[in-house]
């Protein structure tokens, strides 16, 4: 289980999930007057989301295994050391895109419609990196999904707050890809792998990093204003901002050393923070 668990890094699931929780309690505010969707909405957004990324990430794998078996500091993952065979692999995402595909048909008729649109996305970043610098962009609005999702599983249609709260994940998952590419850069251009660090450099990649995340922050007050949103969701996306901002003064062209930290560390306090901003926020206005 445990060998499962790293190949998928399920503990990566804390980027999405939140988001994918703040769409569904925001969603509920606006149509039931309650930040409370219901257990039935809860338990399927969570399986749904579960599965997509477990999906998501074995298919990420298995398809990189040899792209990583060059590279030193991913030959040790589970496909490429022999940990896990391609075809378990392919197991695990089959099975896993038939648990999303059922929880999906639990919520409402769209988000079983999106499923097709959905799978391809999934399976089909690792394809981007071989043609096009602009896959994170591909990754953003494939995680951004999982925001928007939240949000049609408790209405059965798309709405201003959930385009805007899909453009938020989309700008931060660029940003955060971004400067997490930065240290595969040489084997990138050295092994042809696209992406905006071997394209533009270290230093032009971390100045677009920043730039997407600048344009995150004010996407997430766009949020708040289109949802209605009250002191405590402001409150936590400035906080955000803040751990943003922390990201890129930890990072710098000349030294890498702490991208692990603003990759992992800062960017998962940051979907904490949402995901607290929003449950104290419509809970506030559901008493008040």
């Amino acid at each position: 289980m445990k060998t499962y668990l790293d190949l998928v890094k399920f503990e990566h699931t804390v980027f999405a999930l939140p988001f994918a929780y703040a769409g569904m309690l925001l969603a509920s505010m606006q149509v039931n007057g309650t930040g409370w969707p219901g257990w039935h909405v809860l338990l399927w957004v969570t399986v749904a989301m579960a599965a997509a990324r477990t999906a998501a990430m074995g298919a990420n794998r298995v398809i990189d295994r040899f792209i990583d078996a060059r590279n030193p500091r991913t030959a040790l993952r589970e496909v490429p050391s022999g940990k896990v065979s391609p075809t378990q692999a392919w197991v695990l995402v089959t099975v896993s895109l038939a648990v999303m595909g059922f929880a999906a048909a639990q919520l409402n008729p769209l988000c079983l419609m999106l499923l097709p649109l959905a799978v391809v996305f999934l399976i089909g970043y690792p394809y981007t990196k071989r043609f096009t610098w602009l896959c994170h962009a591909w990754l953003g609005v494939t995680d951004g999904a999982a925001a928007a999702g939240g949000w049609i599983a408790v209405t059965g249609e798309f709405a201003p707050g959930a385009w805007a709260l899909w453009a938020v994940v989309i700008f931060w998952m660029i940003g955060l890809d971004v400067i997490y590419a930065t240290m595969d850069r040489d084997f990138d251009v050295a092994h042809g792998v696209r992406s905006i660090p071997a394209r533009f450099g270290i230093a032009r990649a971390l100045r677009i990093a920043g730039a997407s995340h600048a344009l995150t922050f004010g996407l997430l007050l766009l949020v708040g204003v289109l949802t209605g949103a009250g002191g405590w969701y402001y409150l936590a996306a400035v906080v955000m901002g803040g751990i943003l901002w922390f990201e890129h003064r930890i990072v710098n062209p000349e030294d890498l050393a702490r991208v692990n930290v603003a990759f992992f560390d800062a960017n998962m306090w940051l979907a904490l923070t949402m995901l607290a901003g929003v449950v104290v926020d419509v809970t506030w206005r559901t008493l008040t």
